[in-house]
């Protein structure tokens, strides 16, 4: 039984956070599909117990679009438990005061509104999806949540469990080609003195030993490096704590040669030491 997938159902009032908690659930690891019919529900289980990707953790949201479907569901989440998948109900709702708000600052139509108004889609959608709210292994009230605070808790309920690490990557690059786009925090160390103007240094790069000593020899660079370890030491642990799969830093001089490369190789030691291991790319190391 340990080997069988696990199974989290997402489902609940429409507006109560169903899509942005799949999001969550796919940032802590879990393999994600959202309005699947659930008479495939068993079959789908069965395939990914038979894959070759060791699909171990699936969250499926379960949603009143589902229409006749959504009445098999009680039966087949029954179906899925006597065959052995630990399975869970997450169920989401929220007052109608907020679920109200929201649709009208989305201006979206809710789903059973017809020609009624949102009140009346609401009210008719909590008497269809009663008998889910019933089994519901877990009932979140999203109203009073931020989207942090939603994102903590389900990360405390389903989190715990899984093991998707924490991807830290240093990315070295040369403002003159641009800044990577998918860096999530940027240092420009233009300031700290130049090995592209020393004679005998301009060919060679940051992973040398003779770069590095130039760059470090310098009190700021010194100091930099310094500042930069107690604020990665700092912040890691809260993006971690917060569920975030992946952190880019991005260390960028004038060309990507030289001080940035020599700073990421600093980091990088000083990372594996603190137990977040890097992937590190050097960009812009082969430009001209």
């Amino acid at each position: 039984m340990d080997d069988k997938p696990r199974f989290v159902i997402i489902t609940g009032l429409s507006g109560a956070g169903k899509s942005f908690a799949i999001k969550c659930f796919e940032d802590m690891g879990y393999f994600c599909v959202d309005n699947l019919p659930t008479t495939i529900i068993p079959t789908f289980a069965e395939l990914c117990a038979q894959s070759t990707r060791e699909i171990r953790r699936i969250a499926l949201g379960i949603d009143v679009r589902e229409g006749e479907y959504l009445a098999h569901l009680v039966d087949i989440l029954q179906e899925l438990k006597a065959k052995g998948y630990p399975t869970a109900v997450l169920f989401l709702e929220a007052g109608d005061e907020s679920l109200v708000r929201r649709y009208h600052e989305t201006r979206r139509r809710h789903p059973l509104a017809g020609d009624g108004s949102v009140l009346d889609g609401i009210r008719a959608e909590r008497k269809a999806m009663a008998h889910l709210r019933e089994i519901a292994d877990r009932i979140v009230d999203t109203s009073g949540l931020t989207v942090h605070q939603f994102k903590e808790l389900l990360v405390d309920f389903y989190g715990a469990t899984t093991s998707r690490a924490f991807t830290v990557s240093l990315v070295s690059f040369g403002y003159k080609h641009g800044i990577p786009y998918d860096s999530d925090l940027v240092l420009d160390v233009r300031f700290l003195p130049n090995p592209h103007f020393v004679e005998g240094l301009r060919a060679l790069d940051g992973r040398d030993a003779a770069v590095r000593e130039f760059v470090f020899k310098h009190g700021e660079s010194r100091q930099l490096l310094d500042r930069l370890k107690d604020l990665l030491k700092f912040l890691l642990p809260f993006y971690q704590r917060e569920g975030k799969a992946y952190l880019t830093v991005a260390i960028g001089c004038t060309g990507g040669r030289h001080r940035s490369v020599a700073l990421v190789e600093e980091l990088r030691s000083f990372l594996e030491a603190q137990s977040f291991p890097p992937t590190v790319t050097h960009r812009d190391l082969d430009r001209e």
